[in-house]
């Protein structure tokens, strides 16, 4: 066996949670060499994930550099997020390649916090990311990413420029108008609104468009559900009996409409001290994985509850933008690597990217 064939070897051992394959089997491996004692690797993931570097380097370099030749280890990693099929095959929004929906079947379930820290996880995962309020009746996002006072301009007399928050492009009808009157409108209204947000804003490249979706299984989320070229649905739920049985509910919504459901994200399944990081189940346990086995979804992540999260979120810096190496905000970094590798292996992609992104030399 050569070095190279033993580098594989090591290399097919790293196959993740979420992973259906491994990194030389997949074809993420694309570059190895060995010249002059210098072992070259090159890879390139379809999908957010620059977290993964630090784990595969960390369980297998001390092994790679054992065998026979290799003095000096030289990683590259790139990532070339690729765009992934859109249900009903709507057309796509220019620019954006896949579009991620945050729903619950209930409000009270931290929808729109996993929404925002999720986007702002991936970012840091290495993707282009944007977010986009369509919660018509109760905006959240102006508030939790410190823009209440921001309005969209508008260069061309066309589209919307998105408004800047916490480093992502964001829009919201809580930017365009008073809260007074957004929860006022009818159904049909409500709707035009988001199309209107979602196709006239001019997003730019965007690698994951996260839409954090108003809360319920109505007749207005069905609609909303049917105009976004959505490429997959999350369901944000508690361990609690109550929020599962409606986070069923949003389950059957998305399966009416043929929008895949990726899995399910349980949020607040353990509350942590504040003072002495004990970690203890208010709302009981195993909730999130049953549901998940029951509807043959996957459990991506279990979010904890803590109030440094709310209170940031009420300051308008959420906790992944604020503290990015806490312990609360790796959970969302966790969560974000698990959704974006579940995404790409849940269906073959349809296009090639338009652009790449240099990681790490």
């Amino acid at each position: 066996m050569t070095v190279i064939d033993a580098v594989k070897t090591i290399l097919t051992e790293f196959k993740p949670k979420f992973w259906q394959t491994d990194l030389v089997s997949a074809g993420f491996v694309k570059q190895l060499t060995l010249e002059a004692g210098e072992l070259k690797i090159e890879i390139v993931l379809p999908f957010a994930g620059l977290g993964w570097q630090a784990m595969l380097q960390e369980e297998v370099e001390g092994r790679l550099r054992q065998l026979d030749g290799v003095k000096r280890i030289s990683w590259q990693w790139h990532t070339e997020v690729a765009s992934m099929p859109r249900a009903a095959n709507l057309p796509a929004i220019q620019g954006v390649r896949n579009i991620l929906v945050v729903a619950s079947g209930k409000g009270g379930v931290g929808k729109s916090t996993t929404a925002v820290n999720l986007a702002l996880a991936l970012e840091r995962e290495g993707a282009r990311v944007a977010i986009l309020d369509a919660d018509i009746y109760g905006p959240s996002i102006p508030i939790m990413m410190g823009t209440r006072k921001a309005r969209p301009v508008s260069l061309d007399g066309k589209l919307m420029e998105p408004v800047e928050a916490c480093g992502l492009a964001s829009n919201s009808i809580g930017y365009l108008v008073s809260e007074d009157d957004a929860t006022i409108w009818r159904g049909p209204m409500a709707s035009k609104a988001l199309a209107q947000i979602l196709h006239e804003t001019r997003w730019g490249e965007v690698d994951y468009l996260v839409v954090d979706m108003p809360p319920g299984t109505g007749d207005i989320q069905l609609t909303m559900a049917q105009q976004v070229p959505t490429t997959a649905a999350l369901i944000v739920t508690t361990p609690q009996d109550v929020a599962l049985a409606d986070a069923l509910k949003g389950v059957a919504m998305f399966n009416k409409v043929n929008v895949p459901v990726l899995g399910v994200v349980e949020n607040m399944s353990y509350h942590v001290c504040s003072a002495c990081g004990h970690h203890e189940a208010l709302f009981g346990t195993g909730g999130g994985q049953k549901m998940a086995e029951q509807c043959g979804l996957r459990l991506l992540g279990e979010l904890p509850l803590h109030i440094d999260i709310r209170q940031h979120m009420d300051d308008g810096c959420p906790i992944v933008f604020r503290s990015p190496e806490h312990h609360l905000s790796l959970a969302y970094q966790k969560l974000a690597r698990s959704v974006a590798a579940s995404l790409y292996f849940s269906a073959k992609p349809v296009a090639t990217p338009l652009f790449t992104r240099q990681l790490d030399d």
